[in-house]
């Protein structure tokens, strides 16, 4: 698919960086400093935010930064504590949350917990009336799962319309993060008009977010300070270790 000219799921992994400020002018600073680096998205972390639910500061910050948006793609994520997030919320206010993202002009994609949505086609289906695409997420802070597990996780996540399916896991051994790379190959090949999104956490999973174009995942996350998981590298490291293996790819 292409957004703003730039296409997701071919060739090198977009880099994107996440937000996780708590105040509404550190977050307006963190973007403006984001649009101007080498980062091809932003990932605003709502669920970092300290007055997530005040909804009218909310869509102030995204009316402030829409300007600033022409080019970089914007993904906006409210992060559950079940799923790895800052936060617990009730339904209500994050179905909310999501509304008020769908309804911004500078957003370009919404996060989605799959799993944690009680019909979650159907809201994936809401959302992309409105413009938006969904990226149906999953996150396993236990462990990785069997590959016929994950699998399912991820088909039952395209099977319900999702426009990016991405599966975040926590590895154990080495034969975790194997296990993941070659369900993410295995479904790249045979999806290939559905993105896919996958990472193996932590310091044994780094080969899983530097991998993207040998196995197919389209986007890695990387930090510009904080971190929103275990494991991600710097922007400007990641930038370099993406170029210099793109160049070997060639």
């Amino acid at each position: 698919m292409k957004i703003k000219g730039t296409e997701v799921g071919t060739g090198r992994p977009l880099i994107c960086v996440p937000v996780l400020e708590k105040t509404k002018e550190e977050v307006i600073k963190e973007v403006e400093y984001l649009v101007k680096s080498d980062a091809d998205m932003i990932e605003w972390r709502l669920d970092a935010f300290e007055h997530y639910t005040d909804y009218n500061e909310v869509r102030e910050i995204l009316q402030q930064i829409e300007p600033l948006l022409k080019k970089k793609l914007f993904l906006y994520t409210f992060r559950t504590a079940k799923q790895g997030g800052v936060v617990s919320v009730d339904w209500e206010t994050l179905n909310d949350l999501h509304d008020l993202a769908a309804e911004s002009e500078c957003v370009d994609l919404i996060d989605l917990e799959f799993f944690e949505e009680e019909h979650a086609a159907k809201r994936i289906r809401e959302i992309q009336k409105k413009g938006k695409k969904v990226v149906a997420s999953h996150h396993d802070l236990e462990g990785t799962p069997q590959i016929d597990v994950m699998r399912m996780l991820l088909d039952h996540m395209c099977e319900g319309g999702a426009d990016i399916v991405k599966l975040v896991v926590t590895p154990k051994t080495t034969e975790d993060v194997l296990r993941l790379l070659a369900v993410t190959s295995e479904f790249h090949s045979e999806n290939q008009e559905t993105p896919i999104i996958t990472v193996s956490m932590g310091k044994l999973g780094a080969v899983s977010r530097v991998s993207g174009e040998t196995f197919g995942s389209c986007v890695t996350f990387a930090s510009h300070g904080k971190k929103s998981a275990p494991g991600q590298f710097q922007l400007e490291e990641m930038q370099q270790t993406l170029a210099m293996l793109h160049e070997g790819c060639e």
